[in-house]
């Protein structure tokens, strides 16, 4: 019997090594000079240069778009592309939004100093294509139109969680918005502003909720958590995507960004996850 459990014991971890290999399945590499990058539900790239420039790289690895109006509101802070026919760039530094269509062409722009929002470190795309974004002086989640105007808000998050919450991730998806807070977990609310859920799930980098769906990394592990039955997926990384600098994630994809051996060239490589 005891040999039995051996056996059956080493067919077992011979299983799982077969899985780990198997898991990831190299697409492509993309090289060159890439400070940032996010991908949207079409899996279409959008890649940040250390100019300040965004280009835009179609499922099949082709440029199809670039934004060049670099120096107008300093560094790109964050891209928003939860809708990829409106394009958010963020601008912390300005507190100003860009929205480009999907051609990277510029439509308009927000400036949220003038609703009084000096500081905001995240914001998203609402799902009616208004912006959410956490106001870091007030403490409170607000929704602005495409002018600026403030349309709601939560209250103070000190009085309404009793902790000093500081979001760094924003997501609309499903009628709820999530907030990622990496010390306090994630917190949901519905399109009323009203406090529905707080998913403990903290230390992630690279979060992003997509579908039913969170996704994130900690160490040399991507996780993904069923946000309908609770359950959680795991997958240890393969060697070449180790020490990764970020990720992303789409339903059947994951992205990472590394540093070549010369430490000057970038390389984005696309895996599909099974």
């Amino acid at each position: 019997m005891k040999q039995l459990i051996t056996i059956l014991f080493c067919c077992l971890l011979l299983s799982a090594d077969a899985q780990d290999d198997t898991s990831f399945h190299f697409v492509r590499k993309i090289s060159g000079d890439i400070v940032g990058f996010t991908v949207d539900n079409l899996d279409n790239i959008y890649i940040l240069n250390s100019r300040n420039q965004v280009k835009k790289i179609n499922t099949n690895g082709d440029s199809v778009a670039v934004y060049n109006n670099i120096r107008k509101f300093g560094q790109t802070t964050l891209i928003d592309v939860s809708n990829p026919l409106k394009v958010l760039l963020y601008y912390k530094d300005f507190a100003t939004v860009a929205m480009l269509d999907r051609f990277l062409n510029v439509v308009n722009t927000v400036d949220l100093r003038k609703q009084n929002i000096l500081q905001a470190k995240a914001i998203a795309q609402s799902y009616d294509n208004k912006i959410w974004v956490y106001d870091e002086v007030e403490n409170k989640l607000k929704k602005v139109d495409e002018s600026g105007k403030l349309l709601q808000e939560t209250p103070d998050f000190r009085l309404l969680l009793d902790v000093a919450a500081q979001p760094v991730k924003i997501f609309d998806e499903n009628k709820f918005v999530y907030l990622y807070d990496s010390t306090y977990g994630v917190y949901v609310f519905d399109y009323y502003g009203t406090l529905r859920n707080n998913i403990m799930i903290t230390g992630w980098q690279n979060f992003k909720v997509a579908g039913k769906y969170i996704y994130g990394s900690k160490a040399d592990t991507l996780y993904r958590y069923d946000i309908s039955d609770f359950q959680y997926d795991e997958w240890k990384l393969p060697g070449q995507l180790q020490n990764a600098l970020s990720f992303n994630f789409t339903a059947g994809r994951v992205y990472a960004l590394k540093s070549e051996a010369d430490k000057k060239t970038f390389s984005l490589l696309v895996y599909t996850v099974r």
